[in-house]
């Protein structure tokens, strides 16, 4: 891990880049106690895939700390959640993905000026 690497900003954030290039890992580094939902895990594909709002329910009511979702393009439709637990919960969200492009073409939600996007290269 790079210590030039940016800090953390205080508002939520995108952070794209290739896969393997330490994304996760520097999130693991500088959010050490988010709670973290990740889209290459099975288990948190299936769950949340099969109904995002899911996502809501899974984070405790009173969780004020920041939520990583890894590989958010893999289900574009947690961007609605998010958005959603950002303007009514005040939630900060860390969202990684490796491809930008899948999720601009999909249309999805993009958090309308609600998260920093930041750009991870090798």
């Amino acid at each position: 891990m790079y210590s030039r690497l940016q800090e953390v900003p205080q508002r939520s954030l995108f952070l794209f880049g290739p896969r393997g290039t330490g994304k996760a890992a520097w999130l693991r580094v500088r959010l050490p106690s988010a709670m973290t939902f990740d889209l290459l895990r099975s288990s948190d594909f299936h769950r949340l895939s099969a109904n995002p709002s899911r996502l809501c329910d899974a984070i405790r009511k009173d969780h004020q700390d920041w939520v990583v979702i890894d590989e958010v393009q893999r289900v574009q439709a947690l961007l609605d959640e998010v958005y959603a637990l950002i303007k009514e919960r005040k939630l900060r969200f860390a969202l990684t993905g490796s491809n930008a492009r899948k999720l601009r073409r999909g249309g999805a939600n993009l958090l309308a000026g609600r998260a920093r996007t930041l750009v991870k290269s090798l």
